[in-house]
């Protein structure tokens, strides 16, 4: 069974940084892609950035140059470094994978994403 767990959230003042963890189990090496997301109050879930096998990586645009998505060598672990935080990134983060055997191929849409984790709240203040 798959299991992701995030970790990291707190409060920060705007400018400030956090740094997210999200541990997964119950993983091969046949799970290629592992994205992060977000959800603000009222707000659809988006994107925030996606890691695959291949080192590839997509940053939406609002968070590119702010954030660092990287995984652990055992794949074990994926991270998402936050900088320059901004009031308007309060949210609740997850992770997520895709189904085994399927590359992120460049997508980070929620809907293409079949497993994930119950989030660690963000909240940035002004």
């Amino acid at each position: 069974e798959v299991r992701l767990v995030e970790s990291g959230g707190g409060s920060v003042q705007a400018g400030g940084s956090l740094n997210l963890s999200c541990a997964a189990s119950g993983f091969t090496d046949n799970y290629y892609c592992m994205g992060w997301f977000r959800q603000a109050p009222g707000k659809q879930r988006e994107g925030v950035a996606t890691f695959d096998r291949d080192g590839s990586i997509v940053y939406a645009d609002s968070v590119k140059g702010r954030f660092t998505i990287s995984q652990d060598n055992a794949k074990s672990t994926l991270y998402l470094q936050m900088n320059s935080l901004k009031p308007e990134d309060t949210a609740t983060y997850y992770c997520a994978t895709r189904l085994p055997f399927q590359d992120c191929a460049g997508r980070i849409n929620t809907t293409d994403f079949r497993y994930w984790g119950q989030g660690t709240q963000v909240t940035v203040s002004s």
